[in-house]
């Protein structure tokens, strides 16, 4: 079944490799001008653009580009010179740990808030939660990263600013990054708790007597979960593909920043490598979230 679908979401790449590399192609600037300065000479810039096969015409340089990449070969970076995989390779992990950190907070904290919240509908803990999670939802990003900033960086000093090293610099960050999920998640797992709170099956546990934590964790949460791991898998797959914000202000050097920085000097073949693998990445995400519904569901067929 995975591997079906697998499969199925190749033409979604090959799409995704043809959007990327004709927008690309059509956007103003020279990367070869980026490269040497203003300053070089007509001969070193053409000289330049034919190693790198820019004079080419489209269908040349796409297939000449596509076949790398059914070879493993994303190409070299026009600015660092190095394989970009190996760019790639190096931030990636770092990306990765920022994701995991957010959505693992954003997991923990979303579902005890709505867990909570729907125990005791309309209590104090409900409409503040509810007042709370309408905020989350509604700050972007960057202003609660600026937010974080200045309160526990500038104002309390407890926590570093910017930067990758040891454990403090990784708050910051991946509460910025997942303070949308906290309160989204919050919401669909109150939601998914109330309906599931008002079935049959709940009044039945119930009336047999089971604890009510023993009602609340393995009979209703259980069933609540299908629309939660929808969003944290939707969710996940975003971090990894679209924490650029996040890292440029709080100065994580992961693949977000990467992209940015790549765009601003026009390196065009670290944009598309970097395109590309997201794409693989978000594709694959998603996959593995559709088997997690069987695996809470096994009704759910995917």
């Amino acid at each position: 079944m995975f591997f079906r679908r697998l499969v199925l979401s190749i033409p979604t790449l090959f799409g995704v490799l043809v959007v990327v590399f004709l927008l690309l192609y059509v956007a103003p600037g020279d990367p070869v001008q980026a490269m040497v300065g203003e300053r070089a000479d007509p001969a070193t810039i053409a000289r330049l653009r034919a190693d790198l096969r820019l004079d080419d015409p489209f269908i040349v340089q796409f297939a000449h580009y596509a076949g790398g990449i059914l070879r493993g070969d994303f190409g070299r970076s026009y600015i660092t010179n190095r394989p970009i995989i190996q760019d790639i390779a190096e931030r990636f992990p770092r990306t990765l740990l920022l994701a995991a950190a957010a959505m693992l907070l954003a997991t923990l904290s979303g579902i005890t808030i709505g867990v909570l919240a729907a125990i005791r509908p309309n209590g104090w803990f409900d409409r503040t939660a509810l007042a709370l999670t309408y905020l989350g939802i509604s700050f972007p990003v960057y202003w609660i990263g600026l937010l974080l900033i200045v309160l526990f960086a500038v104002t309390l000093r407890w926590l570093p600013a910017s930067g990758y090293g040891h454990w403090k610099f990784l708050v910051l960050p991946a509460l910025a990054l997942g303070s949308r999920s906290i309160a989204y998640l919050a919401r669909v797992t109150r939601s998914a708790m109330l309906e599931v709170l008002g079935a049959d099956f709940i009044r039945t546990a119930r009336a047999k007597g089971l604890a009510e934590r023993v009602v609340i964790v393995r009979h209703a949460l259980r069933n609540a979960l299908i629309p939660v791991v929808t969003v944290i898998g939707l969710d996940f797959g975003a971090y990894l593909t679209g924490s650029i914000l996040t890292e440029t202000i709080f100065g994580w050097p992961g693949i977000g920043r990467y992209v940015v920085q790549a765009i601003s000097r026009r390196d065009l073949p670290a944009v598309q490598g970097t395109v590309l693998f997201l794409s693989v990445v978000f594709v694959l995400v998603n996959l593995l979230t559709d088997m997690v519904y069987q695996r809470v569901d096994p009704r759910v067929h995917v």
